[in-house]
């Protein structure tokens, strides 16, 4: 008799990990860092939080149409290449931000960051779920969590960073940094990263469905940023293009959004829709408040800067002890639960707060940004088509930024005439409305009890 053997089972590729994680904290910690510097950009250019609210949108809306375009690209051609040349233009971007002569350069500086960065997510989660299929593991909340705990990391690292940054030599070093991180993914990543994954390019991309989406994002952003009676023709426009977008892309043979997919998907359009708004609190709380410790409240960006970080040690702690928890459901009602409670006591806050209730405020804060993101992230994984894992995962990237351009377009609303007290209360009644959309989806969606 002839004993059998068993063959060890693969294991993941860790190799993999070191450009994975690198890649994806690239836009979290050009967001994070800008936080703190909006308003000496302002002072620099003689200019005001609605027009520096600009370099948010910018970012944002180049990152939420490239994510879904990247996104597509790494599902039709591999990883590799689309990640090697979205990290390269991130070092291009962070030169021409940290020379910027005018507010004008530096948007078009934070456009050319938002698109190179939308690479590497969509192309780490296309990793991952080829990596699952090689070793058969059903669940790689491991590595999925490490991706999460590196982009909170970032959060606490990112305005603390940007705030030194600032005092040692202006708001130009924040782009400088950017240039070192660049070279390190494209070096890790023509090492480590394979070079085939088996993909065919299929037909041609759709590029009308890319300037139709593109066109609709911005017309509408345009209104929310500078609402007004004479601006209503851009909702006009943004309505007439969003149904020709839906037209092109319910006919469209390899469409750019496959909005058939998505219809019958409703459990994922719930992940989208949960997406969206935890990240308009999250940003609306990131830029909102920070403004207002630095107007409001008159702290150096510094010292704001310090203030935020046990916000962001709050969610690197949460996510960490519940990142190998794959069921979503709980995670998602205790987020929803505790961003209601923050955004309430933003109504606290005052001029003469003292720094200890300031540092509470964003604990607050942290707790929901550290389980709703993990959550969402898991719930995508365990939704979306395999075969569309990266473009499904760009999707969910681009809500992430849908909700940062409507904090972006809230912020300029509420902090009209500066980041006043009053405004940041009124931010906190918009903030609760959001929360409470967020805990009604996350309540009525009993597909999420069915994921472990």
């Amino acid at each position: 008799m002839t004993a059998s053997v068993v063959e060890a089972p693969e294991k993941f590729r860790r190799t993999l990990v070191p450009p994975m994680l690198l890649g994806s904290i690239l836009n979290p910690i050009n967001s994070s860092m800008l936080a703190v510097a909006l308003v000496p950009i302002g002072a620099a250019f003689g200019v005001g939080p609605a027009d520096t609210a600009w370099l948010v949108t910018g970012l944002y809306l180049a990152t939420a149409v490239g994510q879904p375009v990247m996104g597509r690209l790494v599902d039709r051609y591999g990883p590799r290449p689309l990640y090697l040349i979205g990290t390269a233009l991130v070092g291009i971007a962070g030169l021409l931000g940290a020379f910027a002569p005018t507010l004008g350069v530096l948007i078009v500086s934070r456009v050319l960051l938002g698109f190179g960065t939308s690479a590497a997510y969509p192309a780490s989660m296309s990793l991952i779920r080829s990596e699952a299929d090689r070793t058969g593991m059903d669940s790689p909340t491991g590595v999925l969590s490490a991706l999460s705990i590196a982009n909170q990391v970032i959060a606490v690292i990112g305005p603390t960073l940007g705030g030194l940054l600032i005092g040692l030599g202006g708001w130009h070093l924040i782009f400088t940094v950017n240039v070192p991180l660049s070279l390190a993914c494209v070096v890790l990543g023509t090492i480590w990263l394979p070079r085939t994954t088996g993909r065919s390019p299929g037909g041609k991309l759709d590029l009308a469905g890319i300037v139709l989406f593109a066109a609709m994002l911005v017309s509408f952003m345009g209104f929310l940023m500078r609402p007004s009676l004479s601006a209503l023709w851009l909702i006009g426009v943004a309505v007439a293009v969003g149904i020709g977008f839906t037209w092109r892309e319910l006919r469209a043979p390899d469409p750019f959004i496959d909005l058939r997919v998505l219809g019958g998907n409703g459990p994922l359009l719930a992940t989208y829709g949960r997406q969206i708004c935890s990240f308009v609190v999250s940003y609306s709380f990131l830029y909102g408040f920070t403004q207002w410790l630095e107007e409001g409240r008159s702290l150096s960006a510094p010292t704001a800067g310090l203030v935020l970080l046990p916000m962001s040690l709050a969610a690197v702690a949460i996510t960490a002890i519940t990142g190998r928890r794959s069921a979503v459901r709980g995670k998602l009602v205790a987020g929803s639960i505790t961003l209601l409670i923050a955004v309430a006591a933003l109504h606290l806050a005052g001029s003469g707060s003292p720094l200890w209730l300031l540092v509470v405020l964003g604990v607050l804060a942290g707790f929901p940004q550290g389980l709703n993101g993990l959550a969402n992230q898991n719930a995508l994984y365990h939704q979306a088509d395999p075969a569309r894992m990266g473009s499904s995962a760009g999707l969910l990237r681009t809500c992430t930024y849908l909700g940062a351009l409507t904090a972006a377009a809230a912020n300029a609303s509420f902090f009209s005439d500066g980041a006043t007290t009053t405004g940041l209360h009124e931010l906190s009644w918009f903030l609760l409305g959001v929360g409470v959309l967020l805990l009604v989806l996350t309540v009525l969606d009993r597909s999420l009890s069915r994921i472990k």
